[in-house]
């Protein structure tokens, strides 16, 4: 089958457990390093999927690729080619669908808890998950508005759009993707963005989220597990 192609936007937000999850099923991917200078193609012919991972930029900056993959985007949803972003990833996909991404009333930094939507768009993505509280991880300081036709999947205290989907396409605020290797290196190049916020209830110290990382890395695998074997039936095999 096609590759499902997954750009990267910021050396220390890889694929994760997504090109982890896409192996065990047999399923060939490609990286597109933006962050590298690596151009956007100009049409979805060649993969089967997109997946756009996260970054610390805003889709509301001027960068020269951000209105190539929101163009990207758009051929792929009107082709029924799957798209799935996770974080800045999920941002675009708002953006190139007609939403907006503004200022999210405070950060969201750590684990948090998130609750699913119920109806039969959340039954089919969430599966046990819906109409129910899951763990989730966040690093974010915008958030999106749900795009014209698309349907909210989860939410949180203090981010109303957590995730969304429109037919087999599925964007996230938060991160389900993440590893302990991730994590790690998220708290290590950011710490000081996290220390000067930790008196907020929406943020957590490194220290916390390392923390946590056995009890609740296991839970949020299980989300990740069932958002992630739902998109790939999408897929053209």
């Amino acid at each position: 089958m096609l590759p499902v192609a997954i750009f990267r936007h910021a050396p220390v937000e890889g694929p994760g457990y997504f090109a982890i999850f896409l192996e065990q099923h047999g399923i060939p991917w490609r990286l597109i390093a933006i962050d590298a200078g690596e151009t956007v193609p100009p049409a979805v012919d060649g993969f089967s999927g997109l997946c756009f991972m996260g970054g610390p930029m805003s889709v509301n900056d001027p960068l020269q690729w951000i209105e190539p993959i929101c163009a990207l985007i758009r051929n792929a949803v009107a082709r029924d080619v799957p798209v799935i972003g996770h974080c800045l990833g999920g941002q675009l996909i708002s953006k190139a669908l007609g939403g907006e991404v503004t200022r999210n009333p405070v950060r969201e930094i750590g684990w948090g808890t998130a609750s699913g939507a119920d109806g039969a768009i959340a039954h089919h993505w969430l599966g046990s998950f819906a109409a129910n509280p899951c763990t989730v991880f966040h690093w974010h300081g915008e958030t999106f508005s749900i795009p014209p036709g698309a349907t909210r999947l989860l939410a949180s205290t203090h981010c109303a759009n957590q995730m969304f989907a429109l037919g087999t396409h599925l964007a996230m605020q938060c991160h389900v993707e993440m590893t302990p290797e991730m994590i790690a290196a998220w708290c290590a190049q950011w710490g000081d963005e996290v220390l000067v916020q930790t008196n907020r209830p929406s943020v957590q110290s490194p220290e916390m989220m390392l923390q946590e990382i056995p009890e609740r890395l296991p839970e949020m695998r299980l989300l990740s597990e069932q958002l992630y074997t739902v998109w790939i039936q999408g897929l053209t095999r």
